[in-house]
């Protein structure tokens, strides 16, 4: 029997300032696709810059655990629930997010890189008056900064995330043309025992890849990494599970025979 992937471990519903969607909304879907669990993993972005749609990347984690828990147990004949966050890291932040872990438990912990150097690349601005290969350059060196101080994640989220929003999106990328330093990246995440994610948000931004891209992934599993989650990075239902059978050939294609859930921050691996 062929398996596919049964969970999306990276979605957003209207506890994230960037999504307007009702949880319940995103529940039903991920019902009607017939997944077997989801995890949100909403938005905290301390000390984001001011946006020209003064978004606030802040999270009322109370209350998101509260409405989560109702749910759970609404839902739990139908659908496995699990309560994750995606953290935006930044290098002054250390502190802020090891005392946020120690308080809250949480099932699974992505960490992303959003803002390099107080500015997030979904903004024009990031690439404004520089080369494309440049800012590229700086968001990656932007991610081993922040692993230099932090890692306490479970996985390292859309790693080539900045590519989305390049002028030339990724026209011009390559896994090759960056070898060095996302090679450097991978070694530091497999020796910290941080994962990765296959972000099927790539397709979704027209990239015709994942973030990160096939090359990356497959080059991680030759470094040694293992766990690997998958998410679509749905911020309203109709992205749920978005190319998941794309995410299983590139996966299998890439030497793996698993990908990974988190419960209770513990990894727990799936046929693909």
């Amino acid at each position: 029997m062929e398996h596919k992937i049964t969970w999306d471990c990276h979605m957003h519903s209207s506890f994230s300032a960037d999504s307007s969607t009702p949880m319940e909304d995103m529940i039903q879907r991920a019902i009607q696709l017939e997944l077997g669990g989801i995890c949100f993993t909403e938005h905290l972005d301390p000390d984001y810059p001011p946006t020209p749609e003064n978004l606030e990347f802040s999270l009322n984690i109370p209350a998101y655990k509260k409405a989560l828990s109702k749910l759970k147990d609404k839902y739990q004949d139908r659908l496995e629930l699990r309560f994750g966050i995606e953290i935006g890291l930044q290098p002054h932040l250390e502190q802020f997010f090891r005392n946020l872990l120690e308080s809250v438990s949480f099932d699974f912990v992505i960490g992303s890189s959003h803002i390099v150097h107080g500015f997030d690349p979904y903004y024009p601005e990031f690439f404004q008056g520089r080369r494309e290969w440049e800012c590229y350059m700086e968001y990656f060196e932007s991610i081993l900064e922040n692993l230099s101080c932090f890692s306490e994640m479970d996985v390292y989220g859309h790693i080539d995330y900045v590519v989305r929003y390049g002028p030339n999106k990724n026209r011009k990328y390559s896994y090759g043309r960056y070898q060095d330093i996302l090679d450097e990246i991978l070694r530091a995440l497999i020796s910290r025992n941080v994962g990765i994610e296959l972000n099927t948000g790539g397709f979704h931004y027209g990239l015709g890849e994942p973030n990160p891209c096939c090359a990356i992934i497959r080059r991680y599993r030759e470094l040694g990494g293992e766990l690997i989650t998958v998410g679509a990075d749905a911020h309203a239902p109709d992205k749920i599970a978005y190319s998941f059978d794309k995410a299983a050939d590139i996966l299998r294609e890439s030497g793996f025979q698993y990908y990974t859930i988190f419960k209770n921050r513990k990894p727990e691996f799936l046929p693909l």
